[in-house]
């Protein structure tokens, strides 16, 4: 046999024999690892699954970054079997997330909030708030962004981090409100009387909560005005119906009670001079 051949045949040999063992192990490491990847997403997908406390976007965002954590560990074994220096590819991955990461700060911060909201549940999805200047009912809660729809039925698209980063206010929380209506009477009207009228519509609407009772008080004595107020609990989803049916049947059982509403008036006295 020439020697040339032999030499190359013996070459052949030793790089079959060199590099065939690591790419069989490559190969192993990465089913195992795809295996592993899949299995523990499912694993983590079911033990989130198995609270109500977990929303399902955050139970398919966690499982899902198990999954892609585990197949990078993979890639880098796989990349050590065959030799390549990992320290400086992990180097420059992360000097390359780092700047991602910058570039995207907004929206990293949006995702975060989003966890932070998903987690803590300031409000749930149907819940009516009020939060960075606007109100509505939320419709979404996704990792990014939140939607509300308003009550004049305007589609609002709100970042996550704004929601996170103010005051949240939840109409919907609690099951009761608390009913506020403000009313003025005459200075000359018979207070006792306009409360006894008031009593009587609070009685008249069973959906006034007797527990805790109405509550009537006179406020302030304005220029105008005796100011009387007229505080009433009810379930929060008749909050609206009670005060708008309160506001026009206090006004017209006023009326027929001969109980007076004044409006902003002046006096102007005129002294004649000499």
């Amino acid at each position: 046999m020439d020697e040339s051949i032999k030499n190359g045949l013996n070459q052949a040999i030793e790089i079959v024999s060199t590099w065939g063992l690591n790419v069989v192990g490559a190969i192993v490491i990465l089913v195992i690892g795809f295996m592993v990847a899949g299995w523990l997403s499912r694993m983590t997908a079911t033990a989130l699954g198995r609270t109500n406390k977990i929303d399902e976007t955050l139970r398919h965002f966690l499982s899902s970054l198990v999954r892609y954590a585990i197949i990078a560990f993979t890639i880098v074994a796989v990349l050590e079997r065959f030799g390549v220096q990992t320290t400086s590819f992990i180097a420059v991955l992360g000097a390359a997330g780092l700047a991602v990461g910058l570039a995207f700060q907004g929206t990293l911060s949006n995702i975060a909030a989003g966890i932070m909201l998903l987690l803590f549940r300031p409000f749930k999805v149907g819940q009516f708030i009020e939060a960075a200047g606007v109100a509505g009912t939320v419709e979404v809660i996704s990792l990014f962004t939140t939607e509300l729809n308003t009550g004049d039925n305007v589609h609002i698209v709100l970042p996550n981090g704004q929601l996170w980063g103010t005051a949240v206010k939840n109409y919907s929380h609690n099951a009761t409100r608390r009913v506020d209506i403000n009313v003025g009477i005459g200075y000359g009207d018979d207070i006792g009387k306009a409360f006894d009228i008031v009593q009587g519509l609070l009685a008249a609407d069973a959906r006034v909560s007797k527990d805790p009772a109405p509550a009537l008080m006179v406020t302030n004595l304005g220029d105008n005005a005796v100011e009387i107020q007229m505080r009433a609990w009810c379930a929060g989803s008749d909050y609206w119906a009670v005060k708008f049916d309160l506001n026009r049947r206090i006004k017209e059982a006023f009326d027929a009670g001969g109980i007076s509403i004044p409006y902003p008036q002046r006096t102007v006295h005129m002294i004649k001079g000499e």
